[in-house]
Formats: structure tokens, C-alpha cells, sequence
């Protein structure tokens, strides 16, 4: 056993819990204190990283931090430098304060390559400086290849608050293959949890809309379970819906309910549903257009509803 090996974190109680749920689990986790020299030099060559933070309520965020390539640097295995903040009119912008809790979520759509990091905010000025606890990798299933070509973006924009799923924003969700979800752990498991942002994919039309009600699959993955064992303990989420076409995001919360028997999509093995309390939509603030390249194999071997 390799002294990597050993510095693995466990599960936390509510991880195992949700394995148990679902039958299977990861054994060890692969989850270190500190982040490999392959994460540090993965993590700069993004012009964009996806982020979770708690709004005043408690709540998790979903969003996006964008620059460019090079904005996120590591200056040593346990800090991550981000060379960006949010927009003021970002919903998540009031959560990036030093002390605060951060999630955050490396992901190359042209590689299908992700990475993992969580910590807290330890410094904060035109950027920001992120102490990391936990650093993991994660597969390159359900992610669909696309290629970003810069443009430029609205420089003033309001967030457009909305009351429940209106038609646009059903259209937007209904047509989507990808989302982000923001989870966090129950305070009580302290140092062992924290906020996480993680990656869904699948065909066009894999989320249900109903009411103001998701239904989301589960497919099958790297049996970490890591959101869904902090939804068991604290059921509020945050989902995050690119537009890859306008620019547009869909930022919204709600609360989530698990169903741990498979059925209504090919390739579902649970499937869980959000209950929508809150949504944002801003629009022209995502500052790339997208060529869209293919899907994973993974994802063309599920269905829709």
C-alpha cells in the first residue's frame, strides 16, 4: 500500500448510508487532503469552473466562474488561486466571503476529463484563494463533447427571478443534456463534509418536468455517492442549466426527494426529484458559443422519459 494510498479520506456516514440505499459502493474512496500534480495542472488549462456556495439562507448555489485559460492556478497541493469572482448579479455571489465553504467541479468538455476539489475561501480580492480538503477525480461518463469558442457577453445584467418553471424555462431544461447540482452535507458531520458540486448528463429530454417538480435518473457511476449522500442529510440542492446555445444559465433551487427503486428511463437505477422553490435566469452571461461534438457512449446507451 502506497503512501498516496493511505492518505485517502473515508465516506462520510451519510455516503456509506446511501450505498447501502443503493446496494453498492466504492469500497475505499479515492479522496485525498491534498491534490495531485495531475489535478494542479488540469485545473489551468479551464477557462471556466463550476462552483458550489451557501446563499444567506443556507442554501446551496450552483454556478460558473469564468476567465482566461490560466485563471486557476495551484501554488501548492493544498491552495487553488482563482484569478476571477462572480458577477453582481450572480445569485451565488454573496457566498464567496472568506471562511466561507466551496465546491468546485473541473470539467473539460472537449476531453470528457473532471476533477473534484472542495475546501473554504481563505483569501478574498479580484480573486480568490481556495484552501482544499478533499481532491478527486471523477469518469468521464454521461459527458457530452463540446468545444468553446469565446465571445463576448452582456456587460450589465439583471437576474430575471422567477415564479416556478415557466414555459421558457421549461424549454431550456426540457432540451437539456447536462446540468450541475450543488449539495451540502449535515452540519453535524463537521470536517468530514462540506459542499460539492457534481456533473449530470444524458439524452436531450433525461430530466422530466412536471409542475415545478424534476424527475431526474440516476445512472449508473463511480458508486461514490457523494450528492446523494448529502441530500439524505440535507435535502436542499441547487441545480445549474447552461444554455450552450444563447449563453443563458438557469440557477435554481429546491428541495429533493430520493427514489431508490430503478424504472421510468433506460439505464436508471434510482431516480430523484426537486421540488423547484427558487429560480434565476440570466441571460447572455455564459461568454463562449459551443460546437457540439458528440455523446458519450454512456449517455447513448440510456433513454429519455
Amino acid at each position: 500500500m502506497t503512501a498516496d494510498t493511505l492518505a485517502f479520506l473515508p465516506f462520510h456516514a451519510d455516503e456509506l448510508a446511501a450505498q447501502a440505499l443503493a446496494g453498492k459502493g466504492a469500497g475505499r474512496a479515492p479522496i485525498r487532503p491534498f491534490m495531485p500534480e495531475q489535478h494542479r495542472e488540469f485545473f489551468s488549462l479551464l477557462p471556466y469552473l463550476f462552483t458550489a456556495t451557501l446563499d444567506e439562507r443556507g442554501w446551496p448555489v450552483a454556478s460558473v466562474l469564468t476567465g482566461p485559460y490560466g485563471f486557476v492556478t495551484s501554488p501548492d497541493p493544498t491552495t487553488l488561486r482563482i484569478a476571477a469572482r462572480p458577477r453582481l448579479d450572480d445569485p451565488a455571489a454573496s457566498g464567496f466571503t472568506v471562511g466561507a465553504e466551496i465546491g468546485l467541479l473541473g470539467l473539460d468538455m472537449t476531453t470528457r476529463r473532471r476533477n473534484r476539489a472542495n475546501g473554504h475561501i481563505v483569501s478574498s480580492g479580484d480573486g480568490l484563494d481556495v484552501r482544499i480538503t478533499q481532491s478527486f477525480g471523477n469518469c468521464a461518463q454521461y459527458i457530452q463533447v463540446r468545444a468553446p469558442v469565446p465571445r463576448p457577453v452582456a456587460a450589465a445584467v439583471t437576474a430575471e427571478i422567477v415564479e416556478g418553471l415557466d414555459a421558457s424555462a421549461r424549454t431550456v431544461i426540457a432540451r437539456a443534456d447536462t446540468l450541475f447540482v450543488a449539495s451540502r452535507s449535515r452540519r453535524e458531520l463537521g470536517a468530514e463534509g462540506g459542499l460539492d458540486m457534481s456533473h449530470r448528463g444524458g439524452r436531450p429530454g433525461f430530466v422530466r418536468v412536471a409542475d415545478n417538480r424534476l424527475t431526474i435518473p440516476d445512472f449508473r457511476g463511480n458508486r461514490f455517492f457523494n450528492t446523494l449522500g448529502n441530500l439524505l442529510g440535507d435535502p436542499r440542492a441547487s441545480l445549474l442549466f447552461v444554455d450552450f446555445d444563447s449563453g443563458d444559465l438557469l440557477q435554481l433551487q429546491g428541495t429533493v426527494t430520493i427514489d431508490w427503486q430503478p424504472g421510468g428511463v433506460t439505464g436508471a437505477e434510482r431516480l430523484w426529484q426537486i421540488d423547484v422553490e427558487r429560480l434565476w435566469r440570466r441571460r447572455d452571461v455564459f461568454p463562449f458559443r459551443w460546437r457540439f461534438g458528440d455523446y458519450a457512449p454512456t449517455t447513448l446507451a440510456t433513454g429519455t422519459w
